[in-house]
């Protein structure tokens, strides 16, 4: 079993391990003195691993009830939320207890926001199925909801008490999950470290899939530990996530997945960085080769004053200014700071 250190100001560990669901039980009997679990997962985990985890918690003698909520993004709201507040409260479970958010990025931002609020705060643990959850969102304590203005909108900081990554679940996501996770494991490369990213150039990732885990993992560990609260270096991890929040906003959030709209976010955004000559030239081309060879899209229909437009409630606005993130070159960036009004100008340039 691989295990990584968070060192936050509720500090915790990783866990990555094949089959690691069956012993899940016996984690929370570690890490926790809780009696009751409701395990919270959606209409498309569930059927695939919501007995295996209750039967693993029931033989280590905890109760167990689960919630499921429709699948996707467009149930990513505080009506859901609301829901899984009745299911805790009907439970009856206490701030002793425990959650398990089992699922992908959104099951567990949910479940940590629900974890965050309810009763003003219980633990909860983080099982992530997908790719984009196991290499970045399960991790860093990031939980919210989003909301008709915007994505993410609502929500806050709450450490869970570990993460356990099965990279098995994996073979049961349809390809354009892993092609969605994947967008999130360029945008390591792509801040943080070239020769990471250069491996990636090879499209052999999926082969080394539990080594491309813990690289993820551990850079954004790394970064968590140093700025919990996202008031600095944190805000690299938002590399084509201002753009990409901001399309996935214009179509609803259905028709293109979060990985997709950050694949196109970090070509837009690193095109613009090229056009004024603050990123180097060629950089937009070596990440687009990247996407296109993992399945993701590089460019979209949407015009450049839609998104604009559409990112003007993006949550990394400070007053009358946006955080954006840009690359000096592959495995070096920063944050610059654009005045609203001249964000159309600067990704058109």
């Amino acid at each position: 079993m691989k295990t990584i250190h968070v060192n936050t100001g509720s500090p915790y560990d990783i866990y990555i391990e094949r089959d690691i669901l069956d012993c899940c039980g016996k984690i929370i009997k570690e890490v926790s003195s809780a009696q009751k679990v409701t395990v919270i997962t959606d209409s498309n985990v569930a059927p695939l691993y919501k007995w295996r985890v209750l039967n693993a918690l029931a033989e280590e003698g905890l109760t167990a009830t689960a919630h499921v909520f429709q699948a996707g993004e467009q149930s990513k709201n505080l009506n859901t939320v609301a829901e899984m507040y009745n299911t805790l409260a009907e439970f009856k479970m206490t701030r002793k207890d425990i959650i398990i958010a089992l699922g992908g990025g959104v099951t567990g931002d949910m479940a940590g926001f629900a974890a965050a609020t309810y009763l003003r705060g219980i633990d909860f643990i983080q099982i992530p199925t997908s790719l984009l959850a196991q290499v970045d969102s399960s991790v860093g304590g990031k939980t919210g909801v989003d909301i008709v203005q915007g994505k993410n909108l609502v929500g806050a900081f709450y450490q869970p008490k570990a993460v356990l990554i099965d990279p098995n679940t994996l073979n049961t996501l349809p390809d354009k999950f892993i092609c969605d996770g994947m967008a999130e494991v360029i945008k390591y490369g792509c801040i943080k470290d070239c020769a990471f990213f250069d491996e990636l150039a090879k499209g052999t990732a999926l082969d080394n899939i539990e080594d491309v885990i813990e690289r993820c993992v551990t850079i954004k560990r790394d970064v968590v530990s140093r700025d919990e609260k996202e008031s600095g270096e944190r805000m690299l991890l938002n590399f084509g996530h201002t753009l990409g929040h901001a399309i996935e906003k214009i179509y609803n959030f259905t028709g293109i997945t979060h990985g997709m709209a950050v694949a196109i976010g970090m070509v837009l955004i690193t095109k613009a960085g090229e056009r004024r000559g603050i990123t180097q030239n060629g950089t937009a081309d070596k990440i687009s080769e990247v996407c296109r060879k993992y399945g993701l899209p590089t460019t979209d229909n949407a015009s450049f004053e839609e998104i604009a437009s559409s990112a003007q409630t993006d949550k990394k606005t400070v007053g009358t200014d946006i955080n954006l993130v840009l690359l000096d070159k592959i495995g070096s960036s920063f944050t610059k700071k654009v005045r609203l009004d001249n964000l159309l100008d600067f990704i058109t340039a």
